[in-house]
């Protein structure tokens, strides 16, 4: 079979083991002749694909950004730590070369009627191949922006593969991303299921409401800067050879304006094929007390019956496919905490911030006070101790807890470790069966990969950035949001309350390219980081904003619970508290209260490298390329020659850090 090579320029030496990449299509002995002739067969191709897919547990992926803390800070917040690697990194092609293979296989033969099987099923194959590339190239430039634009199968010839391996600037990607969603829409008219596990029509509105939501604000914060395409300093220019980038729309503004049209006209369009799950704003905390369908929505082992649910990946105990939600969930997210600055961007429920005049916030001395008359989101998912975590099934074996405990917060390292004192219940199956790991065990729950919500979000702010006004729909969107998380949904209410000096210090949203963005913006922005929590999106949205430049010049820390206050007492051992502090007291575990009445996770000890809070650098903005494709796509082997470029402050040299 043809094609085996791949086009992964990491294996472009003269001998290249990568036939792995190619592991869910017929051996070698079976050519494309004898193969994707029927339904089935296609079917069977396109489900090999599935792992572009999200994967892993939701939950934990917004660790490293303001919104959650894991048990040790991330480099790229220590300038000079994010260094370039030798090999590996982003630049790899492998899943795009599979989808390139089936279309290039499967299209020919479907124009000519050659495959044999339900024509509407056929045509959602081909679709959801699109839908997958499309996934694929959208993880990619938003890791490197600037990349190459293949779409087949090439020969293993070196000057081929090197010629196609040019970067092509990161807004004709995402237009080539939108071409392929486009693509998928249309041929995934009809769906073969109806329960939406499978990639379907709606799925692919709302990645391209994403991607050019993306792209729209990337390149408006971006502006002027190496970042895009045709401003000075872009490295794209010398490799070009022309003297000025010209946009597809005319000029950057332009542009800019296409990407925020078109996630306009296709968010509208999805927002009218699903319903928002009801939310009772009660938590179950007896079984004879009747469910909240919202926190069910992240917990329920069927997703088919939530409208809101575009697409969800199927478990099953039965065929011992199963993950780790429930346990994450019991572990304190896997050791991975909820920021202060997270809890406190909640309105209460009467729409005021918790600063403003008249709010009613509680305070912080103990979490009960944090959830009080809040927002229900926050309300529902910040867990407290005392709270019934499991109603049903067994209450004993692994790590379940059944009530909720104090954090453990004292020296207990791992999973179970309390990192910031708060932690969330998002996602967690109140039977005992789904929080028990192990040989046949685990949890079955449905995990959602893409949420309709997010189109109504996408709407709001793709309006407020293309006009700077809210309209009719937008406001629409807004109240119903608003209103199924139990919120006043007067937004203006909020906006005239909001004050960004004190959003400032715990939102990193609050900022665009170092300054500050104004309320209306900042509000929007509050909803979608309230409402999208552990779904994985904050630091996709903290990256297009450019929300983190201020961080060059003022340090931020990471802060949880209010440890120095009144919730001292929980570890109070007689007359001494269980609680080892200390910048040079081996094995502290907490920080000490003179840096912060706030628990610092990563400021303990002297030899932390944040000890003084995080710091940024704009190139991490985007990844490094790894060396070896430069030195691999070079005449000469000189990575300087390569017909690549690196990334905005990032060397040619592996082991060092950006430039700046």
């Amino acid at each position: 079979m043809k094609g085996k090579y791949i086009l992964t320029l990491a294996c472009m030496t003269a001998v290249c083991s990568c036939d792995g990449f190619l592991n869910q299509v017929p051996t070698s002995d079976v050519s494309p002749e004898m193969y994707f002739n029927t339904e089935a067969q296609i079917q069977s191709y396109a489900n090999g694909l599935y792992d572009i897919l999200p994967s892993g547990i939701p939950l934990i992926k917004d660790r490293d950004t303001d919104n959650q803390a894991a048990t040790d800070y991330s480099s790229i917040y220590v300038p000079g730590q994010w260094r370039v690697p030798q090999t590996g990194g982003e630049w790899t092609f492998s899943a795009i070369y599979n989808c390139n293979y089936f279309l290039e296989q499967v299209l020919p033969k479907y124009e000519n009627g050659e495959i044999s099987g339900s024509e509407d099923n056929i045509r959602h194959y081909i679709g959801e191949v699109y839908f997958l590339r499309a996934l694929e190239y959208f993880n990619r430039y938003r890791a490197l922006g600037d990349f190459p634009i293949i779409t087949e199968t090439l020969p293993d010839d070196q000057a081929v593969l090197t010629e196609a391996s040019r970067r092509m600037p990161r807004n004709e990607v995402a237009r080539f991303i939108v071409s392929d969603l486009d693509k998928a829409i249309e041929f995934m008219e009809t769906t073969p299921d109806s329960r939406r596990t499978r990639i379907n029509k709606e799925s692919a509105m709302l990645l391209k409401s994403r991607v050019c939501l993306y792209e729209g604000t990337f390149l408006k914060y971006f502006k002027g800067t190496a970042f895009v395409p045709g401003a000075d300093g872009w490295p794209g220019a010398a490799k070009s050879g022309e003297a000025a980038y010209e946009y597809p729309a005319g000029d950057i503004d332009a542009e800019i304006n296409w990407f925020l049209d078109q996630c306009i006209y296709v968010s509208k369009d999805l927002a009218e094929l699903f319903s928002l799950t009801e939310n009772t704003g009660l938590l179950q905390q007896d079984i004879s007390e009747p469910a909240n369908p919202y926190i069910d929505m992240f917990a329920d082992v069927d997703l088919s019956g939530y409208s809101e649910v575009l697409l969800w990946r199927e478990y099953s105990q039965g065929l011992n496919i199963t993950h780790g939600m429930g346990e994450c969930t019991q572990k304190n997210n896997n050791g991975v905490g909820v920021t202060r600055g997270f809890t406190e961007s909640f309105l209460m429920s009467n729409g005021l911030p918790i600063y403003a005049e008249g709010s009613g916030y509680a305070g912080d001395d103990y979490i009960a006070d944090v959830r009080k008359d809040r927002d229900s989101r926050l309300a529902l998912f910040l867990k407290e101790p005392g709270q019934k975590n499991i109603l049903t099934g067994p209450t004993a074996g692994g790590d379940i807890q059944e009530i909720e405990p104090v954090p453990n917060i004292n020296g207990m390292y791992g999973p179970a470790l309390y990192t910031a004192g708060y932690t969330l219940r998002k996602g967690n199956p109140t039977d005992g069966e789904q929080s028990i790991m192990g040989a046949g065990q685990g949890s079955y729950t449905g995990i959602i990969c893409f949420r309709g919500v997010e189109a109504m979000l996408n709407y709001i702010e793709a309006w407020y950035e293309r006009t700077g006004s809210i309209n009719a729909t937008a406001g629409q969107y807004w109240e119903a949001v608003r209103r199924r998380a139990k919120v006043d949904t007067d937004y203006m209410k909020t906006v005239a309350a909001t004050d960004m000096a004190k959003e400032a210090e715990n939102d990193w949203g609050a900022y665009s390219a170092g300054k500050l963005i104004d309320a209306t913006l900042y509000n929007i922005r509050r909803e979608r980081r309230c409402e999208l929590i552990g779904e994985g999106l904050r630091d996709m949205d903290l990256q297009r904003w450019r929300a983190k430049d201020q961080m060059c010049t003022e340090p931020y820390h990471i802060e949880g619970f209010k440890l120095w206050g009144p919730m001292k007492e929980w570890y109070r051992d007689g007359d001494e508290y269980d609680l080892k502090y200390g910048l040079d007291t081996p094995g502290a575990y907490v920080s000490p209260p003179d840096r912060s009445e706030y628990l610092r996770p990563y400021e303990k000890s002297r030899n932390s490298l944040v000890l003084d809070g995080y710091r940024w650098n704009m190139a991490h903005y985007l990844s490094p390329v790894a060396i070896q494709q430069f030195i691999l796509t070079s005449p000469t082997g000189d990575p300087s020659e390569s017909v690549i470029y690196q990334n905005p402050g990032w060397p040619l040299v592996a082991g060092d850090g950006p430039t700046n």
